[in-house]
């Protein structure tokens, strides 16, 4: 089965706590602090595999999590890093976050490899904190957080070729013909459900791939039909090849359906229609086809597109047609990307994010925030220190004057996430 489209979740491994150790011995009653540092997460890493063409691992297994880091241990033990998690993905999948639908990473290239999500850093331990004021701090810091994303998995097929047509004009026939795919092929439309890949070896210079793309109808790029499911595989393909009904066996004129194929490739993404393009005049077998076949050379040569008869079910004319598809491409780069410009995803900066102030009743304060939250999940409160950090951060991040301003008296309690406490200036 062909999958190219699924949805799923990642998360980072978490760092590990730091510890809060003194060192002990035979006549040491006062060791000082020997409290290790925690491990760091795993973290989560995307690999472009080029011996994968669909995303099909996906549709049972959604969610990945990273291995944590392990606590820190006494005499300066360190925790184990947690291990990464692999995932690989076929060549030309993007990686998009799923609720701003930005794009994190594109995988256009074999063995690529990206680090979407990097492992919380482990916490400190309290060997970090001695001072020559305070030489037993009973502090270490927590392991932080590793961010944790839905994301979609979108595979957007790299071939260097694409047949494209209307359904049942002969594409699948044409790539059985030329390489060695084995599509299905009936008398009927949309036999083709999913793209086909196939390595046309020829005597004009290297191979090349072809990529059979399933049929598309008038609407499409509004969703009609396949839709959508055909038109993503085309924004990779450096040459078309546009394969026309050139008998017309189905009453409808083969210039109208290379007009509404050309319309619905525009509308779909700019530009599009004016990638190079080779028209294949399909079924020249049948007599009726070269009235049809001269119109279209009348129209579309003058344009500089080249339009070349023939029948791929009798393989005639193919190999001219292939010969002019090898000339063109010569004149792309090899590694041509066609989504450089894409609206890269970026983690908002926790720092400078706003926070909230809600009094849900009388003497009664609600304080949140994407900074403030994280600050909560490394920060031992429980300790001195730790306590004396938080005060410092509401203070440094303008907390206090903010719940000073709504009208905050000695003595109203303030929730922030799991900590509740009486506001005391």
């Amino acid at each position: 089965m062909f999958v190219d489209r699924v949805k799923i979740h990642i998360k980072g491994g978490n760092g590990g706590n730091g510890c809060v150790s003194f060192f002990r011995a035979k006549y040491i009653t006062h060791g000082g602090p020997d409290g290790g540092d925690g491990g760091k997460g795993g973290d989560i890493i995307f690999v472009a595999d080029e011996g994968l063409n669909t995303l099909m691992d996906f549709r049972f297994k959604k969610v990945f999590k990273a291995q944590p880091g392990t606590d820190g241990g006494k005499r300066n033990c360190s925790g184990a890093d947690g291990e990464d998690i692999i995932i690989k993905v076929p060549v030309g999948t993007v990686i998009r976050e799923a609720n701003t639908n930005k794009i994190m990473a594109d995988m256009t290239i074999a063995g690529e490899t990206r680090v979407i999500i990097k492992g919380g850093k482990g916490g400190k331990g309290n060997q970090h904190f001695a001072t020559p004021t305070r030489q037993a701090p009973r502090y270490a810091e927590r392991g932080r957080t590793a961010k944790e994303y839905d994301v979609v998995l979108e595979l957007k097929l790299i071939a260097d070729v694409g047949l494209i047509g209307l359904p049942n004009v002969g594409k699948s026939t044409l790539l059985s013909m030329v390489t060695n795919a084995n599509p299905k092929i009936a008398n009927y439309h949309f036999t083709t459900l999913s793209p086909n890949l196939g390595v046309v070896r020829n005597n004009y210079g290297e191979d090349f791939v072809m990529a059979d793309i399933p049929g598309l109808i008038e609407g499409a790029s509004e969703g009609v039909g396949l839709g959508h499911e055909f038109l993503r595989h085309v924004e990779r393909t450096k040459v078309f090849i546009h394969v026309v009904d050139g008998a017309a066996l189905e009453g409808v004129s083969p210039l109208e359906n290379i007009k509404k194929i050309n319309s619905e490739l525009e509308k779909y993404k700019e530009g599009l229609s004016s990638r190079p393009t080779v028209i294949a005049v399909n079924k020249m077998d049948i007599p009726e086809a070269k009235e049809n076949f001269n119109k279209i050379c009348s129209i579309y040569e003058p344009l500089g597109i080249p339009v070349y008869p023939i029948s791929a079910a009798t393989n005639t004319g193919l190999n001219e047609l292939l010969q002019k598809v090898y000339e063109i491409l010569k004149k792309y780069p090899q590694n041509i990307v066609f989504d450089e410009d894409f609206d890269e995803f970026i983690e908002p900066e926790t720092a400078n994010e706003p926070f909230t102030i809600t009094k849900p009743s009388d003497k009664y304060y609600v304080v949140e925030g994407v900074g403030v939250e994280k600050m909560m999940g490394y920060t031992n409160i429980e300790t001195e220190k730790g306590f004396a950090f938080f005060q410092k951060y509401l203070r440094d991040k303008g907390i206090i004057d903010a719940l000073e301003a709504q009208g905050i008296q000695e003595g109203d309690v303030v929730r922030i996430y799991d900590l509740e406490f009486e506001f005391y200036h």
